[in-house]
């Protein structure tokens, strides 16, 4: 076996499947390159499939994947076909009248020969449909959403009998509980008004954690950056942002749009300030979740590539392996610790909003 195909064996092993670099990928592996930021961009980003594994036959790159649902809407009609079509952006998809091309994993309209029309900057300037697709992103929110309801059934079943000893995944689950309940909730909002939004806090940290757990398994149904998108962040923060002001009393509206106790002409430069808080709070969130998660994808990502890198499989090899195991461990434990940061923050906001005033 060549010392070439025994890289990307290794690279396997250790981390993701290389797969769907399509065209600009086989073009590279015939100049004996590898592009690792595409790599590690293509596999942070959110996908159509879930790739299994790829091997190549015959100098051809064969990939094999599991394809996922493709969901449009275009001119008011619906089209709905496997993402396999597309054969990893190589081929268009012609439904009808209407054609469409997958390129950097967006759909597009365009026509019988696949045209697309791109800017200085290679966008393309084609109409893209509306897309209902079930990405892998999207699939990774569903499983996690059937997770916490099977385990949260689970574990309140087994509270009908309080005599009963705990057992099971109750007895693994209920110090979390409990840890999030009297360290988070109570010691941040308060004993008496706590339990009205320990529901709310069990569900975003069971939620997060899940997701940092799947997002590090390698292989099918983990690999997805969730909670690495964006998206899925902005969404969090707006609903602890949205839970925050409409909980918040009196004192607390108060104090933001007419601090007591100082002069009114400062009012001009406090309540501007005041008012931006409540933005930046949960915009802080949002960018810390994605950004730590992200940020550990990346690096996971870079210290598999190293077997590329380096000229000397001998040394790559055992370096690559060390510090991937080492990245592991850690992720493990950002995993947890994001979850409870975002947690523990929603839960302080909270508690500020319904903090009664004392003099």
């Amino acid at each position: 076996m060549s010392n070439k195909y025994f890289k990307y064996i290794i690279f396997l092993l250790l981390l993701f499947p290389t797969t769907m670099y399509g065209k600009d990928h086989a073009e590279e592996k015939k100049e004996n390159k590898f592009d690792i930021k595409g790599m590690i961009m293509h596999h942070i980003s959110d996908m159509h499939s879930f790739p299994l594994f790829s091997f190549e036959k015959e100098g051809k790159d064969v990939h094999i994947d599991l394809p996922l649902p493709i969901i449009l809407i275009s001119n008011g009609q619906f089209f709905f076909f496997l993402s396999s079509e597309f054969h990893h952006g190589e081929s268009i998809v012609t439904k009808g009248t209407n054609s469409f091309v997958l390129h950097h994993e967006k759909i597009y309209e365009t026509d019988i020969n696949g045209t697309l029309e791109l800017d200085e900057k290679g966008h393309p300037h084609n109409k893209r449909p509306i897309d209902l697709s079930i990405t892998r992103n999207v699939f990774s929110l569903w499983l996690s959403a059937i997770l916490l309801l099977v385990i949260f059934f689970n574990v309140a079943k087994k509270y009908n009998n309080p005599l009963k000893k705990p057992s099971g995944i109750q007895s693994l689950l209920e110090p979390i509980i409990l840890f999030v309940r009297d360290d988070i909730a109570i010691q941040q909002i308060g004993k008496h008004k706590a339990d009205k939004y320990i529901p709310f806090l069990l569900t975003l940290f069971f939620f997060i954690w899940i997701n940092n757990l799947l997002g590090i398994i390698p292989f099918f149904p983990g690999g997805s950056n969730l909670t690495g998108n964006i998206s899925v962040t902005f969404v969090l923060a707006i609903i602890t942002f949205i839970i925050t002001n409409f909980s918040g009393n009196r004192s607390y509206w108060r104090h933001i749009l007419a601090p007591p106790g100082i002069p009114v002409f400062v009012y001009i430069i406090l309540v501007p300030i005041e008012i931006i808080g409540l933005f930046t709070k949960p915009f802080a969130l949002m960018v810390r979740l994605f950004a730590n998660i992200t940020a550990g994808h990346i690096i996971m990502l870079s210290m598999a590539s190293l077997i590329f890198i380096f000229s000397s499989l001998a040394v790559s090899l055992p370096v690559s392996f060390l510090l991937q195991f080492i990245m592991s461990i850690l992720e493990l434990l950002v995993g947890f610790l994001q979850a409870f940061i975002f947690t523990l923050l929603s839960a302080l906001f909270i508690g500020m909003a319904v903090h009664e005033e004392t003099h």
